[in-house]
Formats: C-alpha cells, structure tokens, sequence
C-alpha cells in the first residue's frame, strides 16, 4: 500500500479551513460516535422499528437481544448516513462528518492534510468550503445512482476529499508527494502527485468499482470516483470562468501601455515609472487598487525592486497576492516577493516559500525555469 505523507511545494499562509474540516471531524468522532458506540440503543426510540425491519429482524428478535446487540451509534448511522432508498437532502451533508472507525477517520484527513492546503489556497477560503461540501453532495449522488434501493448507509468524508484530489490533479502536476510503501519499504520516497493520485484513482477505485457491486465491495467506490470528476470538472471550470471574465491573458506591460495607471497618474503616459510607483502606491483602498490592470502592477513592483525599492516592491508583490489570489499572474508576483525576501539572508526561507508557490502555479516554462533557478540558490547557500 503506497501511503502518503506529505506534499511538496506547499503555499505560504495557514489553510485554516483544511484544519476547520479536520477538527470537525476528529470532533464529531471523539464526542458524538465513539461514546454511542458504547451506548445500548433507547427502546422507545421512534427510528428503531424501521432500523430492524431494514435489517430483516423485525419481530424475530426479543427487546432483549435488541439492547444487547443494537448501539446507540447503530441508529445515529442510520439516521444521519446517506441511504439512497430513503433519500432525506440533510444527510447529503450530515454522511460527511460521520466515520465508520478511527482507520476510516484516519486515513481520509491524512489525505484532507496533505492535499487541502494547496486547493484551499487556490480557491480561497470561502470558495474551498463551498466546493469541499459540493464535491461532497456530487460523490453522493453518483453513488446512489448505482445503488438505488441500497439502505446501507453511507459515511465519510471521502467523496469531498477526492473532490479535492480532483482539483489537486489539476492544478498542481509539478508537485511531489513523499511516500512509503507500507509495511514492505518504510523509507520515505517521492513520486509525481498526477501518478500517485492516478493510482488511486484508477487502481483502487475504477477497477474495483467496475469489478464489484457497490455492497459487496464494502467500500463507496462509486463515491470518490464522483467526488475526483466532481473537483475536476470544478477545478476546469474555475479557470475557464477566469479566462472568459479577462477576455485574455494579460501581457507585461511597457511604461508607455499603461492605461489603467495612466487614468490616475497623467505621467504614465510619458513613461514616467518612478510617478507610476509613487502614484500605486499612494492607493490607499483595495478598491482603488483593483482598479489597476494587473500586469501595471506588476511593471511598478518590478520597477521598483530593479531600482533597489526593497521595501515598497515587497508591498506592490505582497498586496497583489493578497488582493488577487485568482489572477493568473499571480506566478508573477510571487518570482518577485521572492527576489526581494532573497536579498536579505534573513528571510531565505520565505524567499523559498514564494519561489516554490511560483513555481507550482508558473504559466510559462520561462517563468518556471526562473523560480527552480533561484530555489536551487538558496538551497546551495543552506549548504555551504
């Protein structure tokens, strides 16, 4: 079994909502499923008849044997899982924070871990919530559209988790995953995350999925195969959207095209970029500032680091990080944060941090060959 462990590169910044995701899962299971799995079932509870006629033991078991027998947890599955023959549209979204075991638990957050981070930073956080949960209600349905009459309950958060898998396939294929083969090889090794992920996908899902039933595979194959095409198609769509609202991707700038600056700043149009910088940087609301095309941005924060501006290029690089996480240039400003932080030999790792988010969202091989270029600097500074 090939497990993975962690990722490389990874963004800058904390992906608060992976962690959420993951607390609230760890949560529900330590406070709500193990202490009802240890719970004998309420007789008087209004569910337990239609939970032993689904199980075929309806009138052939004494009360007895029911409370002996039947968990409190039993009908908490049974109530808040997915059952497609009895379609409720709450437990679309409650099946996802419920798990079958600690090895089930386990096992999907390590993957949310390991793979959360980078989607979330792409999506931002509002708008990864919102997949994450709609990958989930995909997963779901595709499942039960192969397993109609299915009172099985399904559980788990696996189908959103492959939805983001999906959309890590996508927009990640430079990264690599750190590896072992458990329990044969125990040294850590890397492969490509497309191949890793492919083998999940195809390997332990689709042919599985293909070669059994939905119950008697005992695993919702059906679900991360919808939940991966769910995130891809999502992921795909995502930059369609973007490129369609731009009409085209944006070019760098010359001092003498910079219209959208020129509007605020008449000396732009004499190709006057220290009026240029100045007049950016006197923009004092994020929406003035969005205003401005990005790739003008861009031209006065790399203006201002060739000019030694060390302090002012690192504002320009850093707010457009912040303020236009889902434009495509964004490669762009990370390069030049990095080059800024790269000057200082205190701030080497941040240096590092942004040149690998350049690197990984790189819309140019030029581009790309620049970040692993300065990487491979500083990995060699670190050396010596």
């Amino acid at each position: 079994m090939i497990l993975p462990l962690a990722d490389t590169p990874n963004p800058p910044g904390r992906p608060y909502v992976t962690w959420a995701l993951i607390a609230i899962n760890v949560a529900v299971y330590l406070f709500i499923t193990l202490p009802a799995s240890g719970r004998p079932v309420n007789l008087h509870d209004p569910l337990l008849p239609d939970y032993l006629r689904v199980i075929g033991a309806y009138g052939k078991v004494s009360a007895q044997e029911v409370y002996s027998n039947v968990s409190a947890n039993d009908l908490l599955v049974f109530r808040y899982g997915f059952r497609p023959a009895e379609y409720a549209p709450l437990t679309l979204l409650s099946a996802l924070f419920l798990h079958g075991g600690l090895f089930h638990l386990a096992g999907n957050m390590l993957f949310l871990y390991i793979f959360g981070d980078n989607v979330e930073f792409r999506f931002g956080r509002a708008r990864f919530l919102v997949v994450y949960l709609l990958c989930g209600v995909i997963a779901t349905v595709f499942f039960s559209l192969f397993a109609l009459n299915s009172q099985a309950p399904l559980l788990g958060a696996s189908g959103a988790i492959f939805g983001v898998l999906g959309c890590y396939f996508l927009w990640f294929p430079r990264n690599r995953v750190r590896c072992i083969l458990f329990p044969l090889f125990m040294l850590p090794f890397f492969l490509p995350a497309r191949l890793i992920l492919g083998v999940y996908l195809v390997l332990d899902n689709i042919l599985p999925f293909v070669a059994t039933t939905q119950a008697g595979s005992g695993i919702a194959h059906g679900a991360h195969i919808g939940g991966f095409f769910g995130g891809l198609a999502i992921a795909w769509g995502h930059d369609r959207w973007y490129l369609f609202r731009r009409g085209k991707k944006p070019k760098v700038a010359k001092a003498g095209e910079m219209a959208s600056l020129h509007r605020v700043c008449p000396a732009v149009a004499a190709g006057d970029m220290e009026g240029a910088a100045d007049c950016y940087l006197h923009l004092e609301r994020r929406e003035d500032r969005l205003q401005i095309d990005a790739p003008d941005v861009l031209a006065v924060g790399e203006y201002l680091l060739e000019h030694d501006r060390l302090h002012d290029a690192l504002s320009v690089f850093r707010r457009f990080i912040s303020e236009r996480q889902t434009d495509s240039s964004i490669d762009r400003a990370y390069l030049g944060a990095g080059k800024v932080m790269m000057r200082n030999p205190r701030y080497l790792t941040s240096a590092y941090h942004y040149f690998l988010s350049a690197y990984d969202l790189a819309q140019s091989e030029e581009l790309a060959v620049e970040a692993k270029s300065c990487l491979r600097r500083i990995e060699r500074q670190r050396e010596s």
